[in-house]
């Protein structure tokens, strides 16, 4: 596992009920992604995965805006690249690159997952890797730990069904 550099990381550990092979597939199939990867209200409404070091990473949020009040639809796409791939262990992925190793002009993170049997379920860690001191607080301020704490929750809800 990587230290963890509080200055420029985030994590969250968690402890689920779900096998590491259940948790890969939720991370890997792009129809069970779309499933919890993002915290409700908002939806992930297309996922490419290419499931390879230097493949694609690609998913398509939508929502409210971003103080909830906003009727209309708000839209983000996150694309990056996958650098490291080892089946039910670990994956690694950053939005500095894209698909083919292809650098992008203003990269904001790379995130480290890794699935580690643990008491019949699987203990879960997410890292967020950031460039500097600012783009850590950005996310923070922005719900890392809410929202990717939301997101495993319907994560475990998800895995419990499989």
């Amino acid at each position: 596992m990587t230290d963890l550099d509080p200055t420029l990381d985030l994590r969250l550990e968690r402890q689920f009920d779900a096998p590491p092979a259940t948790l890969w597939r939720c991370w890997t199939e792009p129809e069970l992604l779309m499933q919890w990867f993002c915290p409700k209200p908002w939806q992930v409404t297309e996922a490419v995965i290419d499931l390879r070091p230097g493949g694609r990473f690609f998913t398509r949020m939508e929502g409210p805006g971003m103080d909830g009040s906003d009727p209309d639809i708000c839209a983000a796409d996150n694309e990056g690249c996958f650098l490291v791939v080892e089946p039910e262990r670990r994956l690694v992925f950053t939005d500095g690159l894209r698909a083919g190793w292809r650098p992008v002009a203003a990269p904001f993170m790379t995130s480290i997952v890794t699935f580690a049997p643990r008491d019949g379920g699987t203990f879960y860690t997410a890292t967020a890797l950031h460039t500097d001191p600012e783009g850590r607080e950005r996310h923070e301020a922005m719900g890392f730990h809410e929202g990717w704490n939301a997101a495993a929750d319907q994560l475990a809800e998800l895995a419990a069904t499989l």
